[in-house]
């Protein structure tokens, strides 16, 4: 009989993500990161980092387990699994989690934050890949599995058998934008909407009414960390590192917080038109 994980009893408690991030090398030659740096948050959930050597975007990716079925969110900037052996790394930290817990027709499902390259290009190193489906990203594919081709405001679940995730429709940044947020570990995933980094807004009226909507969403529910997709900024408020950058030696932490969160929607009351504006954790940029 298949022994079940318990993933819903208990209010999340915020653990502690004190790690040193890969952030690149001086020298791309010479770099020595891993070209996958894992991190287990908890037993069933894990964030990932690509190597800055490889593509200076540097994308977090995130795995979830639950009883039914494990969710990858994203696949990062490289299609190639030579350089980016994502489906190699999923593939082992199944297989660890399936020797704890084993059952049958484990199956894993992957989704994305939202449809721009550097989240989707490994993708295809799933395809084929036994109990396993691939959304795409697109709006067309990924709005209508949620139902949001239907009903853009509702809130959507993607249970993975005793996790059952809440999906929004967040566009602004990307028109296909989704934010999920995780009962079990309280994290609210946010994608390229909200990172410590370069917030670059596609469609400002619809940015805003996204970030109202986040932060609505988590003012009734225990939000313990708010996770994007990248590290942009230095530890110096205000201060990133330039697009296209392979060293980051200084980077503030990859998490935020619900202020923070709140402190990107008080920001958008005060810019009506194109530039790059800066505030201490983050940097919007409206064209």
């Amino acid at each position: 009989m298949v022994q079940l994980v318990d993933l819903t009893s208990g209010t999340p408690q915020p653990r502690p993500i004190d790690v040193h991030w890969i952030s690149g090398s001086i020298s791309a030659k010479h770099n020595t990161d891993p070209d996958i740096q894992v991190h287990e948050y908890d037993p069933h959930t894990f964030i990932l980092r690509q190597n800055k050597a490889v593509h200076f975007e540097a994308p977090f990716v995130f795995l979830l387990f639950g009883n039914d079925r494990a969710m990858l969110l994203d696949t990062g900037a490289t299609e190639s699994p030579q350089y980016f052996p994502l489906r190699a790394t999923v593939d082992d930290l199944i297989e660890r989690w399936l020797a704890e817990h084993p059952r049958d027709g484990y199956q894993l499902l992957v989704l994305h934050t939202h449809s721009h390259g550097d989240h989707v290009a490994g993708d295809g190193q799933f395809a084929g890949r036994p109990d396993t489906t691939v959304v795409p990203a697109t709006r067309d594919g990924a709005w209508a599995f949620f139902g949001f081709d239907v009903d853009p405001h509702r809130v959507a679940r993607v249970d993975l058998g005793g996790r059952a995730l809440e999906c929004l429709a967040t566009p602004g940044h990307n028109k296909a934008a989704v934010t999920y947020y995780d009962p079990h570990t309280g994290i609210l995933f946010t994608g390229d909407t909200v990172y410590p980094g370069r917030l670059y807004v596609e469609d400002l009226p619809a940015f805003r009414a996204s970030i109202e909507r986040i932060i609505d969403f988590a003012g009734s529910r225990p939000v313990t960390h708010v996770l994007g997709c990248h590290i942009e900024m230095t530890n110096q408020p205000g201060v990133d590192y330039p697009m296209g950058t392979t060293f980051q030696p200084d980077e503030p932490p990859l998490q935020l917080t619900v202020e923070q969160l709140r402190e990107v929607g008080t920001a958008l009351t005060t810019i009506d038109g194109p530039g790059h504006h800066r505030f201490a954790d983050f940097i919007i940029w409206t064209s």
